[in-house]
């Protein structure tokens, strides 16, 4: 008997629009409120042209959070009923959001849909997030974000098939008759790995990794999946087919909750790693958040790799990975707010250097014009066009290939480094769940007084060393590519000496209150670190504002 589509009236929600990364909110408001996942299911669908929809093909996939099984089952419910014709699912619901941007390039999906709220909490009282991906393999660009959310806005109905079920743990395909359809809609579950790993090694030269992980003087490895989505990866390529040992991964269980702590990589969360790798029995170690597009790199003994540097140094010695040798490098491009580090190496090999606002969507642009072939951000996401999506283990690869050829540490390739470009000393403070109105006038009153004429002659002493305000604004983004304009991005001071503070509001939060982060960064070859102590007078003197909320 065909599977009937049965539609249901609802009323709309007003706060689906989607920010940085799809639409994020605390697991609690998609569980229980009444058609809030539907609704925004619905959106996303009709923000898709009905003759592109027709028939097409989808990759779904998640990072294993809490939800995202009985989430994936409605998302395949309103698929067939919206004329979708295939679902591209990943093994268990899983798949990293590398690997989906991978699968939507290869099989020319019209899109997909990714389950994951990145390195947020999970479980019942985490957060969860739905993000659509374009067909490039790239998160949604504005245009599309906004047409989902003004669908969202006067929705009075979706379409679902309540009857269809799926089993997510058989890999092949399942066919199903719908009413008043004449193809069946077709669901294909895929082993998670096989396709990103066929990608990497046409990227890599996994021999080379291989005698690295493998030889009589091994690099020992120690990788932290943090119980994400990327312990299937980390074990079937690092282990299984590049050769590290089996004991050299952890947290590789894909858990709802990963474990109770937040699936971050970086020096608070992935405190485990941090201590493994100081008692220097590895030389190498690696974290990944939960849907495998952040990493964390430490060397031995717990040398930390600033994420700034660590795209400078790739950029530095991409001739060590096949892939660049055969497509040469194009440009590079950073978020506004990420350090100048790979500006200097960009211009060392006069190439361009493209700085956007924060959202890897900006960077797709640049990469489908042959404008760019590496980028990254200064929160843990480094990536090239290979996709259109940061990408952690990719990352990895990378610093083994550099760390092949090189036959040094981390630690000499980033001081070597260093010596050779200069050093740029970077630091971010993040102060989260502000009261959203304080934080709207903190950077109201900020830009008031950057915006002062008088202000771009100021100069600021601390300790021996005089800051002259050599430019302030509010950052804007002209797309080189299609000309669009996006304002708004970032406040920036930038000082005579190319050190800069930068304040943003961030919108990446699972939304509870609001998000304010500062950036301050030495871009000359001195040795003075801004404190914090420093940053916070300098903010008080700013604004009145910041001592209610900055403490």
């Amino acid at each position: 008997i065909p599977i009937p589509v049965v539609t249901v009236q609802t009323a709309p929600f007003e706060d689906q629009r989607p920010g940085t990364n799809g639409l994020r909110r605390k697991t609690a408001v998609f569980e229980g409120k009444k058609n809030y996942l539907q609704n925004y299911i619905q959106s996303v669908l009709s923000s898709i042209d009905l003759r592109d929809r027709q028939g097409c093909t989808m990759v779904v996939g998640s990072d294993g959070r809490y939800f995202s099984r009985a989430a994936i089952e409605v998302i395949v419910q309103m698929a067939a009923a919206n004329g979708i014709g295939r679902l591209v699912i990943g093994h268990s619901g899983l798949l990293s959001t590398p690997a989906v941007s991978c699968i939507i390039r290869k099989i020319k999906a019209i899109g997909g849909i990714i389950l994951t709220a990145s390195h947020n909490p999970g479980g019942p009282g985490g957060d969860f997030g739905i993000k659509f991906n374009v067909a490039n393999g790239g998160p949604s660009p504005d245009t599309v974000m906004e047409r989902i959310y003004q669908v969202s806005r006067t929705l009075e109905e979706y379409a679902i098939c309540p009857d269809l079920r799926i089993d997510l743990s058989r890999l092949g395909r399942q066919e199903f008759d719908l009413e008043n359809k004449f193809k069946p809609f077709r669901v294909e579950i895929v082993d998670s790995v096989e396709v990103y790993l066929q990608m990497l090694r046409n990227i890599f030269d996994f021999t080379a990794i291989k005698s690295l992980l493998t030889g009589p003087d091994q690099l020992k490895i120690h990788i932290d999946a943090m119980n994400g989505v990327m312990g299937p990866y980390v074990r079937r390529i690092l282990c299984d087919e590049l050769g590290a040992p089996a004991n050299s991964a952890v947290n590789c269980v894909p858990l709802e909750d990963f474990g109770g702590r937040p699936p971050e990589p970086n020096l608070t969360y992935a405190t485990s790693l941090v201590e493994s790798m100081k008692g220097g029995d590895f030389g190498f170690g690696a974290a990944f958040d939960a849907d495998g597009d952040r990493y964390m790199i430490l060397g031995e003994n717990g040398f930390f790799v600033n994420p700034s540097d660590s795209v400078a140094i790739m950029g530095a010695n991409l001739s060590t990975i096949p892939y660049f040798r055969q497509y040469g490098v194009k440009g590079f491009a950073r978020s506004m707010a990420t350090s100048a580090a790979l500006d200097r190496v960009a211009k060392a090999m006069k190439l361009a250097l493209y700085e956007t606002p924060t959202g890897w969507r900006y960077f797709g642009n640049l990469m489908d014009s042959g404008r760019c072939s590496v980028c990254g951000e200064e929160s843990f996401g480094t990536g090239s066009d290979h996709i259109r999506e940061k990408d952690g283990l990719w990352s990895v690869l990378v610093w083994l290939s550099i760390m092949a050829a090189k036959k040094q540490g981390v630690e000499q390739i980033v001081r070597e480094h260093w010596a050779r470009f200069g050093r740029n000393y970077f630091c971010r403070f993040d102060y989260e769940g502000l009261d959203p109105r304080a934080a709207f006038y903190l950077m109201r009153d900020l830009e008031a007084v950057i915006s002062d004429k008088a202000f771009t002659s100021q100069k600021f002493a601390v300790g021996d060393h005089m800051y002259s305000v050599e430019k302030a604004d509010n950052f804007e983004y002209i797309d080189p590519v299609d000309g669009t304009v996006a304002r708004n991005q970032g406040l920036r001071i930038i000082f005579n000496d190319a050190s800069r503070l930068v304040f943003r509001m961030s919108g990446s939060g699972g939304g509870m209150g609001t998000t304010i982060r500062i950036y301050a960064e030495n871009g000359f070859d001195g040795v003075y670190v801004p404190s914090f102590h420093d940053i916070y007078a300098y903010i008080n003197y700013l604004s009145p504002f910041s001592g209610k909320i900055l403490t």
